[in-house]
């Protein structure tokens, strides 16, 4: 990476990750030794200015929600090659969506059995939305019809994510097939506008990386809020939630991935992880699923992979396969939840969490902190958008502080999913070379 110069080239230069989390502690320090040392008009004085500024951060981070949606989602369902649909493609991606469900479902529990919960004080209350009895009426007429949008414009302006989601991987699996058609004036306006949304996404990608140079200062500031009402106790909350969520990995990992090789791929697992590991580490180091691809590569070419499945899972997964990164979603919005309402979700809400992870998990970058910016279209889908100001916002303040932690666990469990789901389907599809498991 080139070196910044200029005035502020020490905080430009200076590792991302260590400035989010000297924000944080730093925030948490001035939060508590303000909350001693001033009364209370003072330090509402205090907020009024730090309130601000992380609530710039906030505003920001909604202001790209709905652009990376669209514009992820699109090129990502239009990416896919029809021509590669066939008896690889559809078995991929089902594999994917699948093992991406059950991610949620685990994260959900990891939440509801650790039960991560701290009381925000000084913070407003956001209203949910209200969900109803979950029963099949409500869920066909209540969950899933509203899915698809009535009118697209309407619902991109009230903000409703998972009609967005539905609409735009329709949109984009119909670009897909135009973009191969034999005809070439339909074949050349297909590509134009495949490449305006990839000019788009990678537009909103730059967005977000100057956006979240001014992470530190938002976390600060919001962290200090949070700390400064509230004293040293929310500490333990966010343990538990980084328990839960690594926790979950594991058993991910072990439940899923592994039970996959074993008995329905038939495969040792001891073989898998002598090249599996390499992947897995450099995920974890670097938290790209994305930069990771060579070394995923490299290990499923060592595995016995043949290079046309390997050529089309492994880098369709970094874009659609996010299990770690449900999991994240999973835990970290019962504690949000928790925090704001003090009760969890219900079943229809629940549903909802697995439906937006799932389809939301396409369109997620495959690079540092993208599953933050999922959380916002979960948290959104389930009546909890984080506005600045309110519980939600400070709950989300808190998870993003050690969002790089968990950020490095999740993306090393993704990676590590596309390369068992590869095998896995390279086995069935008898692409395997099978000599190479056993030595």
């Amino acid at each position: 990476m080139e070196k910044k110069k200029g005035l502020l080239s020490w905080y430009f230069n200076f590792n991302l990750l260590y400035r989010i989390l000297i924000g944080l502690v730093l925030g948490a320090i001035l939060g508590i030794i303000f909350a001693a040392a001033m009364s209370g008009e003072a330090l509402a004085k205090v907020l009024i200015w730090t309130n601000f500024f992380g609530g710039i951060f906030v505003s920001l981070l909604n202001m790209i929600m709905l652009p990376i949606i669209i514009s992820t989602l699109i090129v990502g369902a239009s990416s896919v090659s029809p021509a590669q649909l066939g008896k690889v493609g559809i078995r991929t991606i089902i594999f994917y969506l699948c093992t991406s469900a059950v991610a949620v479902l685990i994260g959900l529990l990891m939440g509801s059995i650790f039960r991560p919960q701290t009381v925000l004080a000084g913070f407003t209350e956001a209203a949910g939305r209200d969900v109803a009895e979950t029963t099949v009426s409500s869920v066909l007429n209540n969950i899933l019809l509203p899915i698809i949008p009535r009118n697209i414009f309407a619902v991109i302006n009230s903000g409703t994510i998972l009609p967005i989601i539905f609409f735009a991987l329709v949109f984009g699996l119909a670009l897909s097939y135009l973009r191969i058609s034999p005809v070439e004036r339909i074949k050349n306006a297909a590509n134009t506008v495949f490449n305006f949304f990839d000019g788009v996404a990678e537009v909103i990608m730059k967005v977000i990386k100057g956006i979240m140079q001014y992470a530190p200062i938002g976390v600060a500031c919001l962290v200090f809020g949070v700390f400064a009402t509230n004293g040293p106790r929310v500490v333990g909350a966010l343990g538990v939630v980084t328990a839960a969520c690594f926790i979950g990995y594991a058993l991910h990992v072990v439940l899923v991935y592994f039970g996959l090789l074993r008995f329905y791929g038939g495969l040792s697992v001891k073989r898998f992880i002598k090249d599996g590991k390499d992947p897995f580490i450099t995920a974890f180091v670097t938290r790209s699923s994305n930069g990771t691809l060579p070394v995923t590569m490299e290990a499923a070419e060592n595995l016995g992979v043949k290079k046309d499945v390997y050529s089309f899972s492994l880098p369709l997964g970094a874009t659609i396969n996010m299990d770690g990164t449900a999991i994240y979603q999973g835990v970290c919005a019962i504690f949000i939840a928790l925090t704001v309402w003090g009760h969890s979700f219900s079943i229809g809400q629940m549903g909802s969490i697995i439906l937006v992870a799932t389809l939301a998990s396409i369109g997620t970058a495959g690079v540092p902190g993208a599953g933050a910016i999922m959380l916002l279209m979960v948290l959104d889908s389930v009546g909890l958008p984080v506005t600045a100001g309110t519980a939600v916002a400070g709950a989300y303040a808190m998870i993003l502080g050690i969002d790089a932690l968990l950020d490095m666990g999740r993306t090393a469990l993704n990676v590590t999913g596309d390369l068992v789901c590869t095998t896995v389907v390279s086995k069935k599809l008898g692409e395997l070379d099978e000599s190479k498991w056993k030595s």
